[in-house]
This record gives C-alpha cells, sequence and structure tokens, in this order.
C-alpha cells in the first residue's frame, strides 16, 4: 500500500512538472493576429455594413479568414512572441502554411499572393470602373468574387458556384446565409 501512495505521488509531481513546464511556453503567445485583423480592418472600410458583411461571408466560403487565422496561431504570433517584432509590418509578408510558404505583396490595386518554392501565384484586384474585385492567375483570366451593383446590391459568389445578387440588408444577408448553408450561431442552438 505505501508503495502504491509513494507512485502515486511520483506521478501527481510529474504531471504538475509537465503541465507547468508546458504552460511556461505556451504563456502570453497569443499575439496581435496582424494578418487577420489587417484584412478584417480592410473589410470594415470597403462599403456599408451589408458590404462588409457579404465580404465577410464569402471569405469564410472561399476560406480566407480560416487561411489568415491559421497562419497568425501557428507561425506569425510566435514569431511575433520571440522576436518582439510583428512580421506584418514588412511590405511583402510571409505566410508559412501546411502547404509551404506564401509571399504577400500589396499594391494600389490589390495583392499578390505567391507561393515560395513553386511561384504560383493568385492575383487579387479591385477595378475600379467596374466595382469589381477579382481573383486571377498567370494562367487564367480575371474571376469576379465581389461586384457592386449599386448602392443597394452586390454580386457575391453562391454556394453553386455562380453569381448570387444580393440586396445590402439584413434580408439580403439572411438570403445569401441559406443560400450559402450558414447558419447562425444563434439558430443552431
Amino acid at each position: 500500500m505505501e508503495n502504491q501512495n509513494i507512485m502515486f505521488k511520483i506521478k501527481i509531481s510529474v504531471a504538475a512538472l509537465l503541465l507547468a513546464g508546458s504552460s511556461m511556453l505556451f504563456t502570453s503567445c497569443i499575439g496581435s493576429f496582424g494578418l487577420t485583423n489587417k484584412l478584417m480592418g480592410w473589410n470594415k472600410h470597403i462599403g456599408s455594413k451589408f458590404v462588409n458583411e457579404l465580404v465577410f461571408l464569402a471569405f469564410w466560403i472561399v476560406p480566407v479568414y480560416e487561411v489568415t487565422a491559421l497562419a497568425d496561431v501557428l507561425v506569425i504570433n510566435s514569431i511575433e512572441f520571440w522576436s518582439g517584432t510583428n512580421p506584418m509590418t514588412a511590405s511583402v509578408k510571409a505566410v508559412d502554411t501546411d502547404h509551404g510558404r506564401y509571399l504577400i505583396k500589396p499594391d494600389a490595386h490589390g495583392y499578390t499572393v505567391t507561393h515560395q518554392v513553386s511561384g504560383e501565384s493568385v492575383r487579387l484586384d479591385f477595378n475600379t470602373e467596374t466595382q469589381t474585385w477579382t481573383y486571377s492567375t498567370p494562367e487564367s483570366e480575371a474571376v469576379p468574387f465581389l461586384e457592386f451593383v449599386d448602392d443597394a446590391h452586390v454580386r457575391v459568389p453562391a454556394a453553386d458556384g455562380n453569381m448570387m445578387t444580393v440586396e445590402l440588408s439584413e434580408a439580403g444577408l439572411m438570403a445569401y446565409r441559406a443560400e450559402a448553408g450558414i447558419i447562425p450561431l444563434m439558430a443552431a442552438r
């Protein structure tokens, strides 16, 4: 019985040491989420609250926000914690993912995202004449993913890949969410 108590105390001590050690490694590593916050800051200033919400939802469907959040959590916040500087302050941003490192270069019309090893790139552009955001590759033509139709409507990708005109109102957002299969968290409870 005495040996069991000693073993139990040793196991508890080892577990406590492991927990304390791991908490020391991971404390205060939250970071500023620079990439995700920059994207969200840009989104907040592109139009009315309805346009902002539609872009936000479209970026969840296309998985832009998922990629930026993952890059922040796994790479950028750790670099910021250990180096004391945020790599998002550079003019060309480097983002490491499971698929390799991507370089993001902003300019006056949009962004170029390039895979550092393969050299494959995607271009995101805003055309002020047509009021349209597009993406393209060197091998493809520009494909629109957000078009401002008028002050009350935009066109965004639907779940089936076609463009859908959405009214910039609460009812329009609800219709887009339903079409895209996005259920608000409160309704899912």
